[in-house]
């Protein structure tokens, strides 16, 4: 999966996270949607938590950006903007499967779609409120509505990350966790379907951290865990003023972590991978990894897991590139990278796509766009935009090289995250009564399905 909600927890100041209980003082008001910067000044866990307002880069354009213009650096590969994009047809291009509104994410939280399991049903979460301390699950069908309420997760924990949302069980990492700012302990809800029970899984042996670790299933079942190792240090004095006024943090040092695998039903079950590294993600029985992540990426590495054969190569990222998003299917690599701002303040983002074998497939290159989650086995790829003309939610075609556009906008709210099987994806529009900050202050929620 794309990495939007574990960046905001990668926290470059020297400021250490809110203890947890502040965290959740902040829910009453809905979690919205803040775009990723290494040189925050607040605390990333409250940044993940709370009603923090979008940047003010996301509604200084009334027209398209003119990157040329601007000074903006073209990729080296085959490369395309938004302004190409033909409008998608609901029952040509795509059908809703289910959608779901929520109109006022401002005054109170809400309820979310966190993802689809394999067998298509649609975990959905009551977030909390001032009113009710807990978040409540449930498996929704998607053709009815109709929910089959979980058991409440045990332990003191809130805004879930699907790990792995199976058949037979469903792993979540949370945003809010237990410990002290400099020694937190990677814990893992695991619920078992048949026996409709949840478990806490923690490792007595695995090393502590004082980030939110990357956490993926590999294809022998065992959890995958990126622990920091070495956080790529800030400049002495900070990062440079960029046009906008803002810090420009492009060409960033990355962060670079260890990776261990754990057993998800033996705590005593950890094993040091011995491996470095910064994004990392499975496509079928290879592992696919980059030497750091938030800031220069380094290369691209593929393991055959079978066979133990490797090979690495360079992806051609810019020279000011950050890699802040990373996804793999389908022998196919999505790279979501900040990449400077320049004249007028427009902003060089790019959703770089290459073959696991190195060849560049294609950049989508503008101003706001980012995201890159891919779907459809690897087939298409999802990329969201926050600029005010061109903002929306896209869906390219690698066979055809069709860029489509969803929506002519983009909620503010992370209302639905998460992978779906087969040919479905989740994606937000705004909704609710107008907010002079960010936009709207609700967001629809849609589980789409492309049609071939």
């Amino acid at each position: 999966m794309v990495n939007e909600l574990k960046e905001l927890l990668r926290d470059a100041s020297a400021h250490a996270p809110q203890e947890t209980r502040e965290v959740e003082a902040l829910l009453g008001a809905g979690r919205r949607r803040v775009r990723v910067r290494r040189a925050g000044v607040v605390a990333g866990s409250a940044l993940a938590a709370g009603a923090i307002a979008l940047g003010s880069a996301t509604w200084l354009h009334p027209a398209p950006a003119d990157l040329a213009a601007a000074g903006v650096p073209r990729p080296s590969g085959p490369t395309i903007d938004l302004r190409g994009a033909r409008p998608a047809v609901e029952g040509i291009d795509y059908r809703d499967v289910t959608t779901y509104v929520n109109e006022d994410l401002e005054s109170d939280n809400g309820e979310y779609l966190d993802g689809v399991t394999d067998d298509g049903l649609v975990l959905f979460r009551e977030g909390q409120t001032m009113t009710r301390l807990t978040e409540r699950f449930a498996l929704m069908d998607p053709a009815t509505g109709e929910k089959q309420w979980l058991p409440d997760p045990p332990g003191n924990v809130s805004n879930p990350l699907a790990v792995e949302l199976g058949e037979d069980r469903l792993v979540l990492q949370w945003l809010s966790w237990s410990g002290t700012a400099a020694s937190r302990p990677l814990e893992l809800s695991v619920y078992d379907r048949s026996a409709g029970a949840w478990t806490t899984m923690s490792w007595p042996d695995l090393p502590a951290s004082d980030d939110l670790p990357q956490v993926h299933v590999g294809p022998d079942g065992r959890a995958y865990a990126a622990l920091l190792v070495d956080r790529g240090d800030v400049p002495e004095g900070g990062w440079p003023t960029g046009p906008d006024g803002e810090a420009d943090d492009a060409d960033a040092e990355g962060d670079v972590r260890a990776l261990w695998s754990m057993s998800l039903t033996d705590p005593t079950d950890v094993r040091d991978e011995s491996l470095l590294v910064g994004d990392f993600g499975f496509d079928g029985d290879r592992l696919v990894w980059t030497d750091r992540s938030n800031g220069a990426a380094g290369e691209v590495h593929v393991r055959d897991l079978v066979t133990g054969e490797e090979t690495s190569f360079g992806p051609r990222l810019g020279e000011r590139c950050n890699l802040l998003g990373f996804d793999v299917a389908g022998g196919r690599i999505a790279l979501s990278q900040y990449c400077g701002t320049y004249g007028d303040g427009v902003r060089d983002d790019r959703v770089q796509v290459v073959t696991t074998d190195g060849e560049q497939v294609v950049t989508l290159q503008d101003d706001g766009v980012e995201g890159g989650a891919l779907v459809g086995g690897g087939d298409h790829l999802v990329v969201s935009a926050y600029d005010r003309a061109t903002g929306g939610t896209y869906l390219y075609d690698f066979d055809s090289g069709d860029l489509l556009r969803l929506s002519d906008s983009m909620s503010a709210w992370s209302a639905a995250t998460g992978a779906a099987p087969g040919d479905q994806f989740l994606w937000n529009e705004p909704t609710g009564r107008k907010v002079a900050t960010f936009g709207r202050s609700g967001a629809e929620t849609h589980l789409s399905e492309i049609i071939r």
